[in-house]
């Protein structure tokens, strides 16, 4: 099965049904919509259009960063190196919650006589994978290295 971010969008993999329909007609063979659905998901990797439905019905769209992904970045000025373990969209379009685990747990307080780890966190992100909120010294709380 291809990975879920080279999966087309419903309504792409609908076009792709109805054009290979037409196409199969042009050529003498009829076949019907619910028939052509089912071939677009067997030229994905899927056993049938209900899964390849629910693939990507499933999946965040226009994500930068897919669930299972292994990321680098920086959080509250700290590297990282991870694994993406979650993705949601949000109502705003263009925004994500992502929830990442770290390898290593990173401080995330700068204050020299006291720490702060964190290892799993989550945080909002646009499609840049950048954080619209910033720290006081206007950094992004997390930018992910795309």
């Amino acid at each position: 099965m291809n990975g879920l971010s080279c999966l087309p969008t419903i309504d792409a993999a609908k076009a792709q049904a109805k054009r290979l329909r037409a196409k199969l007609a042009d050529d003498g063979a009829t076949v019907g919509h619910s028939r052509s659905l089912e071939l677009v998901a067997h030229m994905h990797g899927f056993k049938d259009w209900n899964t390849l439905h629910a693939a990507i019905g499933n999946r965040p769209r226009s994500s930068p960063v897919v669930p299972g992904q292994r990321v680098s970045g920086c959080y509250l000025g700290q590297r990282f190196d991870g694994q993406v373990i979650g993705v949601q969209n949000l109502s705003h379009p263009g925004r994500f919650r992502v929830t990442c685990k770290f390898d290593e747990p990173v401080d995330v307080v700068t204050f020299e006589r006291w720490s702060a780890y964190r290892q799993r966190v989550s945080c909002v992100i646009d499609g840049t994978g950048t954080t619209v909120e910033k720290t006081s010294d206007g950094r992004p709380h997390m930018s992910i290295d795309l």
